[in-house]
């Protein structure tokens, strides 16, 4: 039987930024999305991942403000519209989440032998991914946001969270309750980037590009 529930809560996944209300986290709600997140597939059962809960605030702060000095850098680089556009997107709730879950990657982890790993290096960094989707799917059955922070240099998340130097920190996803979920996503409500459908990305056989031979013919 399929589970429609399932469905929806993949399209009502969202990258969160302005909704945290900064409300408590329950333990047994933490251990769920956790849990779920340990549940991914990993290359040769390695589950290279780790999960860093920053609650601190100074840190927080620390990484805030860095992360603002790469927002203004990058708005240096645009122009016009594009700029126009960027400066009514708000990139971060770093402060306004209730905390922060820093995921990292031990590439050491089962080394030397990985299973599937010795053709595919990065096929570690994908399994990190893997399970950050789980914890994101998994926070929105419970109600919780989650908005990935990527206007970081990775050596000074590293130097934040003290990692070993074989450790790259993945991602920092600010958590915690919301007061809603967007029904659009944010970067296509307010104007940057509209969402492509199912058929600009599926090919017969090999690679295509638009309107060529081998475009997959979608239902109908």
């Amino acid at each position: 039987m399929i589970n429609e529930g399932f469905y929806d809560l993949i399209y009502r996944r969202r990258d969160v930024r302005a909704q945290f209300n900064g409300g408590p986290v329950m333990p047994e709600v933490l251990f769920r999305v956790l849990s779920a997140a340990n549940a991914a597939p990993s290359v040769g059962m390695s589950q290279p991942w780790d999960f860093i809960l920053v609650e601190e605030v100074s840190l927080r702060t620390k990484f805030a403000e860095h992360v603002e000095q790469e927002r203004v850098a990058f708005a240096g680089l645009l122009e016009g519209d594009r700029l126009s556009t960027f400066e009514k997107i708000k990139i971060e709730g770093i402060l306004d989440s209730s905390m922060g879950i820093v995921v990292t990657y031990d590439a050491k982890r089962g080394a030397p032998a990985v299973l599937g790993r010795n053709t595919i290096d990065d096929a570690g960094l994908y399994s990190v991914c893997l399970a950050i989707e789980n914890l994101w799917l998994a926070a929105t059955n419970e109600g919780m946001g989650v908005g990935w922070v990527s206007f970081y240099k990775e050596e000074y998340l590293s130097q934040l969270m003290e990692l070993p130097s074989h450790v790259r920190p993945i991602a920092w996803l600010c958590f915690g309750p919301v007061s809603h979920l967007e029904e659009i996503p944010d970067l296509e409500r307010l104007g940057w980037q509209a969402r492509r459908s199912l058929e600009h990305h599926v090919f017969s056989n090999k690679y295509g590009i638009e309107d060529s031979p081998n475009r997959w013919q979608l239902l109908g």
